[in-house]
């Protein structure tokens, strides 16, 4: 059966309020002679190509970014996943130790990293990131019990690897190679600046097939400061990427599957099943798509 998407709605509202709108100034020929072949995905093409260029740059200084860098391309390409757009999926976050299940579609702007989610049976009840504010709408807060400005970003970070590491203020640390499910991978560890993102003081460590590029696990610490005081945070977990998609040219994994890390580093106690679906690139969403509604709540502090 086909789902009707959440944005789907939104989209038909926006445009037809614009064609109920007799007001509304035309285009100016400076506004309309933009081109396919000058714009990709609602962003010049020739800002995307700064962009890729300035991150290959960067990464291939070191050996560790050499090894993201093969990575990335081995995924699709960090050209083409800017140039896909903005970002669709539902993420189906079930905990197996008792945890708050979590599951919404969500709309990703990976240009700017500003967020949308909708909930999954109700998608009035609504949460986001506009890039610098974080917002709620809701008729009953139970709806979300779990720290939605936390999650804003939190699953793009997971089911965006590896072209989230294509910023500043990303550190990359070459560890020797391990092996894993009898396959050699390249070891990679990603730490932050100082004042980068909510939650600097995390860091992930990330497998990569030393053959084929692709990313198989990623390890990782939860610091988040709304949730733990300074120095403190979760014991670190090991989450294990499983199956395949291919979307737009872009490479995604099917599930994660999440235990927390043994001393020997093998995966331990089995917590949490994710699934990732209804992957899209959503070229044409309308561009006041991550702005804030007007009756959202805006989240105070972390």
């Amino acid at each position: 059966m086909n789902v009707v998407k959440p944005w789907t709605f939104l989209f038909l509202f926006v445009l037809i309020t614009a064609c109920k709108n007799p007001e509304k100034k035309e285009k100016t020929p400076e506004t309309t002679q933009t081109t396919a072949t000058a714009m990709k995905g609602g962003i010049p093409e020739s800002w995307i190509k700064r962009r890729v260029d300035n991150a290959q740059q960067r990464l291939q200084a070191s050996e560790a970014g050499k090894i993201v860098w093969k990575a990335m391309e081995a995924h699709g390409g960090l050209a083409q996943w800017y140039a896909n757009g903005p970002f669709t999926f539902r993420f189906n976050y079930q905990p197996l130790d008792g945890g708050t299940p979590r599951d919404t579609y969500q709309a990703i702007d990976t240009w700017s990293s500003k967020a949308r989610h909708f909930q999954v049976g109700d998608s009035t009840s609504q949460y986001g990131w506009d890039g610098n504010k974080a917002w709620v709408m809701a008729q009953d807060s139970v709806v979300f019990p779990y720290n939605t400005r936390f999650w804003s970003l939190t699953p793009y970070f997971f089911a965006a690897q590896p072209f989230v590491l294509d910023g500043k203020g990303v550190n990359l640390e070459l560890l020797p190679q391990k092996e894993h499910l009898g396959k050699t991978q390249n070891v990679v560890k990603v730490t932050f600046d100082a004042g980068t993102g909510d939650a600097p003081d995390d860091y992930y460590i990330l497998y990569f097939d030393a053959e084929s590029h692709i990313l198989n696990v990623i390890r990782y610490i939860v610091s988040y400061p709304g949730y733990f005081k300074k120095g403190e945070h979760l014991p670190e977990k090991l989450m294990q990427l499983e199956g395949e998609q291919l979307v737009e040219g872009i490479r995604f994994p099917e599930r994660y599957s999440t235990h927390w890390l043994n001393e020997d580093e093998s995966p331990g106690e089995h917590i949490t099943s994710i699934t990732l679906s209804d992957v899209e690139f959503q070229p044409n969403l309308e561009e006041g798509f991550f702005q804030i509604p007007g009756e959202a709540k805006l989240l105070e502090g972390l």
